[in-house]
């Protein structure tokens, strides 16, 4: 891969874990109410961790804005929207693939929907939509190869 779409794939995928990341605590922790980070009786303690999970998110959708500024200014960034995308779905499902294995199964800090009938159920599916995303994204970025 050339080092302007290597670069571009980089940005992606780091816009994809933030993005990602931004849709659960919006989704999850916020809307729907379902978890925090930290599942804990002290509700100040779950408000505190979820501020910082905003915070890490927040800063990976700044760090592959900077990264794609940088990148342009040296005349290093790729132009490939499918390279872009593709990235971008990949990161997000890499999100979701570390952030449950990790936080739902090894930690086992919080679930999806802890109160549900079957919580498992809602971890596996979070599981398996981070897995069909980085599936498309590969599909996409691939088709690059393929034009």
């Amino acid at each position: 891969m050339k080092k302007e779409n290597k670069n571009l794939f980089i940005a992606g995928f780091i816009l994809g874990l933030g993005l990602l990341g931004a849709i659960d605590g919006i989704l999850f922790h916020q809307l729907l109410q379902w978890h925090h980070m930290i599942l804990s009786p002290n509700l100040q303690l779950e408000i505190f961790t979820d501020g910082l999970f905003t915070a890490l998110f927040s800063a990976k959708l700044i760090w592959g804005g900077v990264k794609i500024f940088q990148d342009a200014r040296k005349n290093q960034l790729g132009d490939s929207w499918k390279i872009f995308l593709g990235s971008i779905f990949i990161g997000g499902g890499t999100f979701n693939l570390v952030e449950g294995i990790v936080d739902h199964h090894i930690l086992q800090v919080h679930r999806v929907k802890p109160l549900a009938e079957n919580p498992m159920l809602y971890d596996l599916a979070f599981l398996a939509i981070g897995l069909l995303l980085v599936i498309i994204g590969y599909m996409i970025k691939r088709m690059e190869k393929t034009t």
